[in-house]
C-alpha cells in the first residue's frame, strides 16, 4: 500500500458497499436465528423443570399448564414458526423467570455491557498499537524483546486469572479500586462525579477484558510495520529527509491500519462472548451475566432475545469496519 491510498474515499463509494454488506448481512443474521432455535431445542429440561425443582416438586398438570403458558408446547416447527411471527412484530416475548418483557430486560443491561466492551476494545487497540510500534521500532533490540516477553506472558495468561490478581493487589492489598459492582450504592450523583464514579468502578473490569487483546494488537501491528516498512514509498519517504518519528507515524502506521481495523470487527464479538466471564468475576450487572442466569434457568426466550441482540451488534459492527476500510482504502472495489 503506498502512501496515496490513506486518502479518503469520496461519499459516493459508500452507497454500494453499504447495499451489498446489508445484502449479506441479511442471510447470516436469519441463518443464526433458525439455528439459535433448533440447538436450544436440543437442551434438555425447560424452565418449568427448573421452577420444579426449585419449589420442591410440582404436579404434572400444573407443569403442563405452565409450559402451555409459556408456549412451550407443540413440534420444533410450530415453535419456530411461532417466534419468528413474534420477531416480525417486534415482540421478544415475556421471560418465564423475570416474568418481565426480554426487552427490558435486555435494554436495562445492555448500555453496561456496551461501555465495558467499547472501552475494552479501544484501550487494547491503545495500547495494542502503542506497544506494537514501539516493537516494530527497535525491532531484534532489548526493547522488543522485553516487549515482546509481556505481550506472549499476557497472551497465554487466562484472563479471569488476570481479574482475581487485579482485585487481590488493588482492592484487597491496596485498596485503591473497588473489587465489584458498577456504582456506589445508596449515593445519588450528577454530572461529572456520576461519570468519575462509574469510571472508578469500570477501571479492572476494562483492564481485565483487554489484556489479552493488547497482546494480539501488539503483534499484528509490529508485524504490520516491519511489512510496510519495506514498501518503496517508506524509502522515499526517508530520503526526502523526514524525520524518523514523522515516517513512522504518517507514512508506516498510517498504513499498517488496515488489518487493525479488519481483525477489530472479530475481536468485539470476542469481546462481547469474553464479558461474560469478567462481569462474573466483577458483579459488573451486564448482558454477560444475564447470559449464564438465562442458561442456568432454561430461560430460553430470554436467551433467544439475547443472542439475537448480539448477532445484530457484531453485524453491525462489520459492516461499520468494512466502510471504515474503504474510507482507510480508497482502492477497495464497492462492487
Amino acid at each position: 500500500m503506498s502512501e496515496h491510498t490513506a486518502a479518503l474515499a469520496p461519499p459516493g463509494r459508500f452507497g454500494p458497499a453499504l447495499r451489498r454488506t446489508l445484502w449479506q448481512a441479511l442471510p447470516t443474521v436469519v441463518g443464526i436465528l433458525v439455528l439459535n432455535f433448533v440447538l436450544l431445542q436440543m437442551v434438555p429440561g425447560d424452565v418449568v423443570d427448573v421452577m420444579a425443582g426449585e419449589s420442591g416438586g410440582a404436579t404434572l398438570e400444573s407443569m403442563a399448564a405452565l409450559r402451555e403458558q409459556f408456549g412451550l408446547v407443540g413440534s420444533v416447527g410450530e415453535r419456530l414458526v411461532a417466534h419468528l411471527h413474534h420477531l416480525l412484530t417486534l415482540n421478544l416475548g415475556v421471560s418465564p423467570r423475570y416474568n418481565v418483557p426480554v426487552t427490558e430486560l435486555i435494554l436495562g443491561r445492555l448500555p453496561n455491557t456496551l461501555f465495558l466492551v467499547i472501552s475494552g476494545l479501544l484501550l487494547a487497540i491503545t495500547l495494542g498499537v502503542l506497544v506494537g510500534a514501539a516493537m516494530a521500532t527497535w525491532a531484534g533490540r532489548l526493547p522488543d524483546r522485553l516487549l515482546s516477553l509481556a505481550n506472549l506472558l499476557l497472551y497465554s495468561t487466562p484472563g479471569f486469572w488476570i481479574g482475581l490478581m487485579l482485585i487481590l493487589l488493588f482492592s484487597v492489598k491496596l485498596g485503591w479500586l473497588p473489587a465489584n459492582g458498577f456504582a456506589t450504592i445508596g449515593v445519588e450523583l450528577h454530572g461529572w462525579a456520576w461519570l468519575a464514579d462509574r469510571l472508578h468502578y469500570a477501571v479492572l473490569p476494562v483492564a481485565t477484558l483487554s489484556t489479552f487483546f493488547i497482546a494480539v494488537y501488539g503483534r499484528l501491528t509490529r508485524a504490520a510495520m516491519l511489512e510496510v516498512r519495506q514498501q518503496d514509498f517508506v524509502r522515499t519517504a526517508r530520503s526526502k529527509g523526514l524525520s524518523p518519528a514523522r515516517v513512522v507515524f504518517r507514512h508506516v502506521l498510517r498504513n499498517a491500519l488496515m488489518p487493525i481495523t479488519t481483525v477489530a470487527g472479530l475481536h468485539f464479538a470476542a469481546l462481547f462472548g469474553g464479558a461474560a466471564v469478567t462481569e462474573t468475576v466483577f458483579g459488573w450487572p451486564g448482558l454477560g451475566r444475564l447470559t449464564l442466569e438465562a442458561v442456568m434457568t432454561r430461560d430460553f426466550n430470554l436467551l433467544l432475545g439475547i443472542l439475537l441482540l448480539s448477532s445484530l451488534l457484531v453485524v453491525l459492527v462489520n459492516v461499520l469496519v468494512d466502510l471504515l476500510q474503504l474510507w482507510l482504502d480508497p482502492r477497495i472495489e464497492a462492487r
